[in-house]
């Protein structure tokens, strides 16, 4: 009896052992789970514009990250895509300079810039779900743009209900063929935010002349915390 009750109080301490280091490493990995970096895949999408207008992405995806203010009202993500536009009936033109006013709206599009253009870049919104009416507010010049070089970063302070778009690249069509804008790792800090924030992508030809159009493609809105 008192070698078994000995044994007994053995296996008891080996499995309260076990199961301390089961906790502990469960604890870990919560721990490590909480300050990964998160890959958000996004799918390839196309739209047909007017004019024979065809516009392609593909390759879009996104990492998340923390903020390293930890201060739960930031967070990083890093973006990456390629869109292609087939434009076949782009009129020949020469890009010229800024006709309109130095940073205001409206002195960025291809109807001062003497060319039809394709840009590429990312709506962003604190607490709101980037859908139509956000994206029809942007499009009508009430959001304010700002621009990020494909290497480099941006950073935007938003608050609840807000919405920007960050401009990643912009080409010019000086004549009718295939254009791209591809980014790798374009990097947009989040800052202000607590409650949650969505982005989502966007590409737009703008041709010139006397057919003007603009055709706009949407990637499907992600998370990013």
């Amino acid at each position: 009896m008192s070698e078994n009750r000995t044994n007994g109080l053995r296996r008891g301490a080996q499995l309260a052992g076990i199961g301390a280091a089961v906790a502990v490493a469960f604890g870990l990995f919560s721990t490590g789970a909480a300050n990964a970096d998160t890959f958000v895949p996004l799918p390839d999408g196309q739209k047909l514009g007017p004019d024979g207008v065809v516009i392609t992405r593909t390759g879009e995806h996104a990492l998340i990250s923390p903020s390293l203010a930890a201060n739960g009202a930031g967070r990083v993500v890093w973006v990456s895509g390629s869109s292609v536009a087939d434009i076949p009936n782009a009129p020949d033109a020469t890009p010229g300079g800024w006709n309109g006013p130095s940073n205001s709206n409206g002195s960025n599009n291809s109807s001062t810039h003497l060319a039809s253009n394709i840009s590429t870049g990312y709506i962003v919104g604190c607490q709101v779900n980037i859908a139509s009416d956000a994206i029809s507010a942007g499009l009508s010049g009430s959001l304010s743009a700002t621009s990020a070089s494909v290497s480099g970063s941006v950073g935007l302070n938003l608050g609840p209900g807000e919405v920007k778009f960050v401009m990643i690249d912009v080409k010019d069509v000086p004549s009718a063929g295939t254009y791209s804008v591809e980014y790798q790792d374009a990097e947009i800090q989040v800052q202000g935010c607590a409650g949650y924030a969505q982005a989502r992508s966007y590409t737009v030809v703008e041709v010139i002349g006397d057919h003007y159009s603009k055709t706009t493609l949407y990637g499907q809105p992600f998370s990013i915390g």
